[in-house]
């Protein structure tokens, strides 16, 4: 299909400001869509769950709705989505469930290329536990994730392997796949931290072999709330510290706390807004995500060639990263600038980029910027143009001029 990209950047009206936003790894901007039905909800009134009145039906349909929109937009079942503030916060509930059967000598596995939220948690509960961390290394040079090196790393003491589906800083998408099945083959689990994958590619989380996938809306157009979606069979088996009184049924028993019943109701819009951006698309929610995602991404992969070619064309510059497989998200340095330095002259230019390790701790100290300020990150998403990626281009070939 055509990608109407007009259309799609009238939708989001932050774009109307003029700013470049090239920084949607750290959070996308809303669409209108999304924005109404927030307020929409709170227009309507709310009630908590359970009521025997409207408005506590109300919040019962959209949790339930939520629920279906996220099990379509990435191929789970409902009533093994499990809803939260963010994707941090949901993952260190499942390492401090999932660590109270692990024992001395048991392993986990982890990966120097996943974001902290995907290793901090599962180093702490590996410590509490006496388990042993083994560690998937990255290329330096290429920002590879081999699979081949989980031959090695796995034992029939492995527990569980933690591993992203793309990677934050510098796009690299492992071929998870491949690492879920040698896993599976050992009896281990596999969580899965699609934060970063979700906004840029289809998402089947059967054929990626993942036990837990954990994704966050307002990376992909939605408010600020977080899910991991697992099989229901396999939450049944597990046993979270919850209060007397919440639910004992799957998934409510993961659940602390009162949802944001107005937010799940703009979860629910981001991912139709999702599935609307191929309009030839037809059939149910999950079909059309699928096919809007599957043309998202086309579209970026063409706009991130262009970033690409365009950023290491600069002298001066020096980019990380160069897998075969990315999402469209690139980090690059500016030789006599620091990262910050470059990100505020690119804000007085109306272009926005973040700075820093981002949060990939790991992965900065293998690339050897982590002492130094990171770099500076920048990535496209489905509305991004070829104006915001020039505009990137001509400020960092200024400031590299001015040097």
């Amino acid at each position: 299909m055509a990608f109407e990209i007009t259309k799609v950047r009238s939708s989001y009206p932050a774009l109307d400001d003029g700013y470049a936003y090239l920084d949607a790894a750290a959070g996308t901007q809303m669409p209108r869509s999304v924005i109404e039905a927030i307020s929409g909800a709170y227009l309507a009134g709310l009630g908590n769950l359970g009521g025997a009145f409207p408005a506590s039906h109300r919040s019962d349909e959209i949790v339930r709705a939520c629920r279906t929109a996220l099990a379509d937009l990435v191929g789970g079942e409902p009533e093994g989505v499990i809803l939260g503030p963010n994707m941090t916060t949901l993952t260190y509930r499942l390492a401090e469930t999932l660590s109270r059967s692990w024992a001395r000598g048991d392993e986990v596995v982890l990966s120097r290329l996943d974001h902290d939220a995907n290793v901090r948690p599962w180093v702490q509960a590996a410590a509490r536990a006496g388990a042993v961390v083994r560690w998937a290394e990255v290329d330096a040079a290429t920002g590879e994730l081999a699979s081949g090196q989980y031959d090695e790393l796995l034992s029939e003491s492995t527990r569980l392997v933690a591993v992203t589906a793309a990677s934050n800083l510098i796009g690299t998408r492992p071929d998870v796949a491949s690492i879920a099945r040698k896993a599976h083959r050992l009896g281990a689990l596999v969580y899965v931290d699609g934060v970063h994958a979700t906004p840029h590619a289809a998402v089947d989380v059967s054929a990626l072999g993942a036990d837990f996938y954990a994704t966050s809306s307002y990376k992909w157009s939605g408010p600020h709330v977080g899910a991991v979606i697992a099989s229901p069979r396999l939450l049944e088996s597990l046993h979270p510290d919850k209060l007397a009184p919440a639910p004992e049924s799957v998934p409510g028993r993961f659940e602390r706390g009162t949802l944001p019943f107005a937010d799940l109701a703009g979860v629910v819009a981001a991912v139709e807004h999702l599935a609307s951006l191929d309009p030839a698309a037809t059939g149910t929610l999950r079909e059309r995500v699928s096919a809007s995602m599957t043309a998202v991404e086309a579209y970026e992969a063409a706009l991130f060639a262009s970033l690409t070619g365009g950023l290491e064309a600069i002298e001066r510059v020096t980019t990380y990263g160069r897998a075969g497989s990315r999402a469209p998200t690139t980090c690059f340095n500016l030789a006599g600038m620091r990262p910050r330095e470059v990100a505020e002259q690119l804000a007085r230019r109306r272009v926005n980029v973040w700075n820093g390790d981002n949060y990939a701790w790991e992965l900065a100290r293998v690339l050897g910027i982590a002492d130094s300020g990171g770099a500076v990150r920048a990535g496209v998403v489905h509305y991004n143009d070829e104006s915001d990626v020039n505009r990137l281009l001509e400020a960092v070939d200024a400031l590299a001029a001015d040097l």
